[in-house]
């Protein structure tokens, strides 16, 4: 059995707490990397509700609020919590390893 694919998000000492990242990676959708009080969390970069990057949005706590919708995410979950999103989005499971932090793309 091999191991799970990953994709390098950044390095930890790269994204500060309450900061987002979007990171183009060839295996498939942009990924947004957040940083909750030291906690990274992984989900889609594109608001479900249209194609904007929700890294160019604002981090309040665990919610992502969308610059062009103004509906918002968990970034733990992907659970759309605020309208007009309604679509959940993909979310992540996130590993730290020396330093740098993985999004696993399947398990």
């Amino acid at each position: 059995m091999s191991a799970p694919k990953s994709v390098l998000l950044c390095r930890v000492a790269d994204l500060a707490p309450g900061s987002v990242r979007r990171v183009e990676h060839k295996d498939g959708p942009a990924i947004a990397v957040y940083n909750v009080d030291g906690a990274f969390y992984a989900t889609d970069d594109n608001c479900t509700h249209g194609l904007s990057s929700l890294a160019e949005g604002a981090l309040d706590g665990d919610m992502i609020e969308c610059a062009a919708h103004f509906g918002g995410f968990d970034v733990k979950t992907g659970k759309a919590v605020m309208a007009p999103c309604s679509i959940d989005l993909r979310s992540y499971r996130v590993e730290v390893r020396g330093g740098e932090v993985f999004a696993v793309l399947a398990d």
